[in-house]
């Protein structure tokens, strides 16, 4: 799953990139088709980006493949919406700092499919420890597949990092679960419903940090308005860290915290109460319609390309770029999804 060292900057795939920026710079005045510092740009960007990653597997990689040994060429014959599009491709595959092409399971556009089946059966067999301990592995599992795809930075995690968050996270989810279980076994059926949100949200809050705590010790890169790399900074990766905790948990929350109220009316239906077996695909469609509006709401419930002022970076840092001939005040980061 990892790599000894990250991809060279100057690979194809980079090429690729940096070739389409520079055109669409040069004929539009802006490399992205979106403004993501807002939330309705930031929305459109995600919205328009999982459409493109569920068009094809391949599309990024044609992209790459379309544009090898172009770079510092202008594609000739190309509209701007062509431009636009192969840049979305491209930017659906690869990872935004290490140029790799991603996991397609690890991508953003899976988090619809993935979590509404995986999130119905845990709401759905949260009774039974066998049932708990195995959805809330699964659960960590797929997630620990997220959280290394979309990381930040392009440092690899070594392997026993990996495994470290892995653990805890796994172990942290199936602990509270179970632990939450047993003190709501006398409470009203509807209360044990919200068990496994509190789960899943210990969870974000163990494996995330765990995953990038890497980025916390080493920094990720930071670049001025320009897109120059200015630096490394930790203080820039907690924040990024942050703002990706949050969105995960709060992304889990419509389908989570809304569908227990749902279900608990349902039960009490005729229609259920004769197909008990109806339970499960019923939660799990209401689920996936809460996820397919709360995942690029919540992805752009903050910038992807989030910026910070450089009086909350590191003091050396803050210095450095202030004495530049033409000094930095912001810096900006790919906090990661």
């Amino acid at each position: 799953m990892t790599n000894d060292t990250a991809r060279p900057m100057d690979s194809p795939s980079r090429n690729c990139r940096l070739l389409l920026e520079n055109q669409l710079t040069d004929m539009t005045g802006s490399k992205q088709h979106y403004d993501a510092t807002t939330a309705d740009g930031g929305c459109s960007m995600q919205v328009t980006e999982r459409k493109e990653e569920r068009r094809g597997r391949a599309g990024g990689e044609r992209c790459a493949r379309q544009f090898l040994g172009r770079a510092g060429e202008n594609v000739p014959n190309l509209t701007v919406d062509e431009l636009w599009r192969a840049k979305q491709l491209y930017d659906s595959a690869f990872h935004p700092d290490t140029k790799e092409k991603m996991f397609i399971l690890g991508r953003m556009s899976a988090q619809v499919p993935m979590n509404m089946i995986i999130t119905g059966c845990m709401m759905t067999f949260y009774k039974t420890t066998p049932a708990v301990v195995f959805w809330q592995w699964f659960n960590q599992s797929f997630n620990a597949v997220v959280n290394y795809t979309n990381r930040s930075g392009d440092s690899p995690i070594p392997l026993k990092q990996l495994g470290l968050s892995y653990v805890l996270a796994t172990g942290g989810s199936i602990t509270t679960a179970l632990t939450l279980n047993s003190m709501v076994k006398k409470s009203p059926p509807l209360i044990g419903r919200f068990v496994p949100f509190v789960a899943v949200a210990a969870a974000n809050c163990i494996n995330i940090p765990c995953m990038r705590s890497r980025e916390l010790t080493n920094g990720i890169p930071v670049f001025d308005e320009n897109g120059n790399r200015v630096g490394t900074s930790s203080r820039a990766a907690a924040s990024a860290i942050t703002q990706v905790v949050v969105s995960r948990i709060v992304m889990a929350m419509p389908g989570m915290m809304i569908v227990p109220f749902i279900m608990n009316y349902l039960d009490r239906k005729p229609f259920l109460q004769r197909m008990p077996w109806l339970n499960a695909p019923i939660q799990t469609g209401i689920i996936g319609i809460f996820l397919v509006f709360a995942t690029p709401l919540c992805c752009a419930l903050f910038p992807q390309r989030s910026s910070m002022s450089v009086n909350h970076l590191e003091p050396e840092l803050k210095e450095k770029l202030l004495a530049l001939p033409t000094p930095v005040h912001n810096v900006y980061f790919n906090k990661g999804l």
